[in-house]
């Protein structure tokens, strides 16, 4: 029997139950990308909301090309598990915050009718990077065929901006008030990028509607944090024993999460605060305590963690030497490297970071992090090693990390998973071991945009990349 309002009575007590009417809510939150991350984050702050007294702010997902989260979502009235696990064991709730889930490609009028449906009021969005359609400098790609495609008014739309377009010029004609536009994919400033992007496609799309979007919406800029690894059917048999009924629509994750919400709406909003959502008036900081110590530290865990044997990050961070450099990266580089917010403490964040790390409920592979490292270190670890380098700050644990990087891209027992790929062993070739650091980082370095060794960085790089390629281990 599959999870249901009919089969929800048949659960263990232990099971944690939407604490509210599902069938008095109306939808007030359109989602586009409706996955597991959506479902153990931004529906789950909801559903917290619903239960202690918020009205109406119900939602319906929107999956831009796929059926498959429709297949696993509408047998079960759209209700669904989280499992949060750790060292202490697991705890799962139903969610009961999703009413409906329609595919865009096969239901554009639907997904139309609830954007322009005047109980919405949030649109919100979690559709990777992918879905945006940007050109390498940064502006809409207009060359896309499926931008191509949603330009041409006799055409249904495939795209977020197309999907968006329809709703928001029925909104226009029917006079109802803007909308909250309202990003949580990781990226920049993502409600600056959505708004600059929608506006460039409304310009050559619908000019009317693309002055109404200026004059009546919002877009937030947001940053979201929680680790949700794909589903196993391990983990599904594991819950059809606790539940005694299926759930197809499961997701398991870690127990931390943080969402930070620019506050700045067109009309009301949830009380997501109340299961621990941040409201600021402006998200960078947190975005970049997220990039330099988070994801810092996480990719320092990756390169030193393999060259120690470690699969991992449970097992990085429990190696004393490897705890205490990335402890040291976290506290006394990374943080160090911005200005916080008034009411951000990076010391506590730290120390959540570090507990978070040892969880071992929910393993997250190195080799994972490890991949598309050229792509991730100019973010993670360079803007710490410029700024704190201008101040002539010393960061011997970052620089211990990047000469990990350095030759774990050479190491032949690493599968290494980048776009330089071949770009980067063809330098190993060309520059060897004497080399290597300044064909990166060097003057003319291919990463000098990002940052340039000062000649004392370069030497202690050499010194460590010498080390790590002969297979010694990474230093306290």
């Amino acid at each position: 029997m599959r999870l249901s309002p009919v089969s929800m009575p048949r659960l263990p007590a232990s099971i944690l139950r939407p604490g509210y009417d599902r069938a008095a809510q109306q939808c007030g939150i359109v989602h586009f990308g409706i996955g597991a991350f959506h479902r153990a984050h931004q529906a789950l702050y909801t559903d917290e909301a619903l239960a202690a007294g918020d009205r109406d702010w119900a939602i319906t997902g929107v999956s831009l090309r796929s059926e498959q989260v429709r297949e696993q979502l509408a047998p079960q009235a759209g209700l669904y598990t989280v499992t949060e696990s750790d060292s202490s064991g697991h705890t799962t709730r139903v969610v009961g915050a999703v009413r409906e889930v329609l595919v865009a490609t096969q239901e554009p009028a639907r997904v139309t009718a609830a954007l322009a449906a005047p109980e919405t009021r949030v649109v919100s969005i979690s559709i990777t990077e992918q879905g945006y359609w940007r050109a390498a400098d940064q502006v809409l790609d207009f060359t896309a065929a499926d931008i191509r495609h949603d330009l041409d008014p006799q055409q249904p739309p495939r795209t977020l901006y197309g999907l968006l377009a329809a709703g928001l010029r029925q909104r226009r004609r029917l006079a109802l008030p803007g909308l909250t536009l309202l990003s949580c994919d990781n990226l920049t400033g993502n409600g600056r990028q959505l708004q600059v992007l929608l506006e460039q496609f409304l310009e050559r799309h619908d000019g009317a509607t693309a002055r109404w979007l200026r004059n009546h919406c919002t877009f937030p800029s947001t940053m979201v944090d929680r680790i949700v690894p794909a589903t196993t059917p391990q983990d599904l048999a594991w819950l059809d024993g606790c539940l005694g009924v299926r759930d197809a629509a499961a997701v398991f994750t870690e127990p931390f999460r943080q969402w930070v919400i620019e506050d700045r709406f067109a009309g009301s909003r949830p009380r997501w605060e109340l299961g621990g959502a941040q409201w600021v008036q402006d998200t960078a900081p947190y975005e970049t305590a997220k990039l330099r110590m988070l994801n810092g530290a996480h990719s320092a865990l990756a390169y030193l963690g393999l060259l120690r044997g470690h699969e991992f990050v449970h097992q990085a961070i429990t190696d004393p030497l490897l705890r205490e450099l990335v402890n040291r990266l976290m506290r006394d580089e990374a943080a160090h490297s911005f200005a916080p917010a008034p009411d951000q403490s990076l010391p506590r964040y730290a120390a959540a970071l570090l507990l978070r790390f040892a969880n071992s409920a929910r393993p997250h592979s190195l080799k994972q992090i490890a991949m598309d490292g050229s792509q991730k270190i100019p973010q993670r670890w360079l803007p710490t090693l410029r700024i704190l380098g201008q101040s002539g700050v010393d960061c011997p644990a970052l620089l211990q990390a990047l000469g990990a990087w350095i030759a774990y891209v050479r190491a032949e027992r690493f599968a290494v998973a980048d776009p330089m790929g071949p770009e980067l062993a063809g330098l190993w070739r060309s520059c060897g071991i004497q080399g290597i650091v300044d064909a990166l980082f060097g003057p003319a370095g291919r990463f000098a945009h990002s940052w340039v060794a000062p000649p004392q960085a370069r030497a202690r790089l050499r010194a460590w990349v010498a080390e790590f390629s002969s297979g010694a281990q990474p230093a306290a």
